[in-house]
């Protein structure tokens, strides 16, 4: 049996386009709006796969539980140089230094103090010091790509790193994803940790990537992506960027919910 042809832009924008046509008829007769896209979203192709078909399974009687409840994150814990992914190495990493600077905020704007934010992304080239990922573009020996910080008391955070490259994933024929930094937040448990992903602005690649495009509000899709902000660059150093996650309420950040 011949297998069917690889899939291509074309056919994942169209599909992109159907499901954006489909959600603003449904806003237009009234529907709320969907900040956070379905599990198994089509164009995304191994969501169709790896999405959750069954009921959660309560663990209450599990006597591993208790490692759900733990580990508390202190400030022994964080090191001052988990924040700055430029300094963890003997050698400056190449690419463009960027600061990345925001805060955590409940859906009130109240800040969130003391919360762990971590962040893991590619290098310059798009590449993941990781080994399942073999995209043949450079590793680079002065940058892993992971860092950490805990929020202060007006629920800051920030870090220092290295503008990652865009890279190709094989969702379809030429599939490139955008620039982007993913970000985990720690609440007082493993349990309830978040996942999301920060992209940014202007990048030519947001209509083309089925991961952003799953987010199907506008304005929901737009609170991913961070705003270039002067005051945040740093003379001979770094351009600034701002970024703030909001937990919850209209204006909350996506999550990368069962993913």
């Amino acid at each position: 049996m011949t297998p069917p042809p690889p899939l291509t832009q074309s056919d994942i924008d169209g599909e992109l386009a159907g499901i954006r046509a489909g959600y603003e008829k449904a806003r237009a007769a009234g529907a709320p709006a969907a900040h956070h896209p379905p599990r198994d979203f089509p164009p995304y192709r191994s969501s169709l796969l790896r999405h959750p078909k069954q009921p959660l399974v309560a663990v209450d009687k599990d006597p591993e539980t208790v490692e759900l409840s733990g580990p508390v994150f202190g400030h022994t814990d964080v090191t001052e140089l988990d924040h700055d992914l430029t300094r963890q190495h003997a050698g400056e990493p190449l690419g463009e230094r960027i600061t990345v600077s925001g805060r955590l905020l409940d859906s009130t704007g109240r800040p969130v103090r003391g919360q762990l934010v971590e962040l893991w992304q590619a290098n310059a080239s798009g590449r993941y010091a990781h080994q399942r990922d073999q995209h043949p573009a450079p590793l680079d020996p002065n940058f892993t790509g992971v860092g950490r910080v805990l929020t202060g008391d007006d629920g800051s955070y920030s870090f220092t790193t290295i503008k990652p490259g865009a890279y190709p994933w094989r969702n379809h024929e030429n599939a490139w994803r955008p620039a982007h930094i993913h970000f985990s937040l720690f609440g007082s448990a493993f349990t309830q940790r978040l996942v999301t992903q920060m992209y940014f602005p202007g990048d030519p690649l947001f209509a083309y990537d089925p991961i952003l495009q799953s987010v199907t509000d506008e304005a929901a899709r737009a609170r991913l992506v961070a705003a270039y902000d002067h005051s945040l660059s740093r003379p001979e150093q770094s351009l600034g960027y701002r970024w703030d996650i909001v937990l919850d309420g209209p204006s909350a950040t996506w999550i990368e919910e069962g993913r």
